[in-house]
């Protein structure tokens, strides 16, 4: 049984959005799967979503609800799970077979190069894989002083990316962010729709816009100023295939 789990808290992500993500799973993988999310509000979730409660985290009340909640994945025990298991953020799009995901590397701990830093060794966590039991560091020495890793890295996956033992990438044609490496380049995002390369089996919607956003071609902007820049042309096929 190949294990996925996510994890849904505060506003930002309805539960549609982790029901889809179960929806693409099952037509992406041939092997039996299931899905595990980690939330304080599983109503609305698919019923064959399996459900646990946050993890317990001391976490310092400025970051209390951004992406250094995810440290809390690495404890162990980790409700009943074991093994290997891959984690995958609710804001992407599967577009292709993740089951290799399950089988690149065994053992190491493995994830997406950041798209924005190539080459500075920092892995982004929108999808990465590693054994329960490895790497419980991470969560203890966090734990202790966690104003100490947020002032020192400001961003959870450059502290993870640091301190975490065995970190490898998957091959660098599997993942993609759909703002760096599929928007195309200004001026042309005004007029282009993005591409997906067939090679793409995962794409990152990191920041803004989200997948329902910029299904539709829109990018949300408070400033004014941005929009001269921030646009995104209608993309048919995120419709298509993140249902």
């Amino acid at each position: 049984m190949q294990t996925i789990i996510c994890i849904k808290w505060g506003d930002r992500y309805p539960s549609d959005y982790a029901n889809r993500l179960w929806s693409m799973i099952q037509r992406n993988t041939k092997r039996p799967t299931r899905l595990v999310c980690f939330t304080e509000d599983p109503v609305g979730l698919h019923p064959d979503i399996i459900v646990h409660p946050l993890p317990p985290i001391k976490i310092p009340e400025i970051v209390q609800w951004k992406g250094w909640r995810k440290i809390s994945l690495w404890q162990a025990p980790l409700a009943d799970l074991e093994g290997e298991v891959l984690f995958l953020d609710l804001d992407i799009v599967i577009t292709g077979s993740i089951d290799e995901f399950f089988d690149y590397e065994p053992g190491k701990f493995c994830i997406a190069e950041n798209w924005s830093q190539p080459g500075e060794g920092i892995g982004n966590t929108s999808v990465y894989r590693w054994k329960i039991g490895t790497n419980t560091h991470v969560f203890e020495d966090f734990i202790k002083d966690g104003d100490g890793p947020v002032a020192k890295y400001r961003i959870s996956q450059r502290y993870i990316s640091a301190v975490a033992h065995d970190m490898t990438y998957w091959p660098k044609e599997w993942t993609a962010s759909f703002k760096h490496d599929l928007l195309p380049k200004w001026p042309m995002n005004f007029f282009k729709v993005p591409e997906l390369p067939k090679s793409v089996r995962i794409v990152a919607f990191t920041g803004k816009p989200d997948p329902d956003e910029a299904a539709i071609g829109v990018w949300p902007v408070k400033a004014w100023w941005k929009k001269l820049y921030k646009h995104v042309r209608p993309t048919p096929w995120i419709d298509e295939l993140w249902r």
